[in-house]
């Protein structure tokens, strides 16, 4: 891990084609993230985010690589009055997140017997990856849990 990056591996118990799903298809992240993304998933497509209070959507907001079972990726979602209200992030935050350039996540999928290795990379600024670094397990953890158990983690 870098000071640019954040870097989380979890190991679950399920197969790449139902952890790709449970990334992509917006009931299931709703469910485990509180999020639910609008887009089709393909290289150069707009992602429109979905929170509760919130939708955030930019031209910037975008698919970079989507390769179903094992790696997807996309820049991250714009910093919004609107997104600020909704998650408690006060105006002094939201601004120097504004003055970073815009982040990236990616999701590295491998198949490990039983399970999927799965690795997220967030890319980004100072203060959005002090955000990320509680934010991601927290996120990770419900993921995990809901393919495992069926059941999800409260999402606060």
């Amino acid at each position: 891990m870098t000071g640019n990056e954040f870097v989380y591996t979890t190991y679950i118990r399920t197969t790449p084609e139902r952890l790709w799903e449970a990334l992509t298809d917006p009931g299931s992240t709703r469910r485990y993230w509180g999020v639910a993304f609008e887009t089709d998933w393909r290289p150069g497509s707009a992602v429109t985010w979905h929170e509760e209070g919130a939708t955030t959507s930019d031209p910037e907001q975008v698919v970079l690589a989507a390769e179903p079972g094992r790696c997807l990726s996309y820049t991250w979602h714009t910093f919004t009055p609107e997104w600020a209200r909704s998650t408690g992030v006060d105006e002094e935050t939201r601004a120097r997140l504004l003055r970073e350039p815009r982040s990236k996540v990616t999701f590295d999928l491998e198949p490990v017997g039983e399970a999927v290795r799965l690795t997220v990379v967030h890319e980004g600024g100072e203060v959005l990856l002090g955000m990320s670094r509680h934010g991601w397990p927290h996120v990770l953890s419900g993921l995990k849990t809901l393919l495992e158990t069926g059941a999800p983690l409260p999402t606060t």
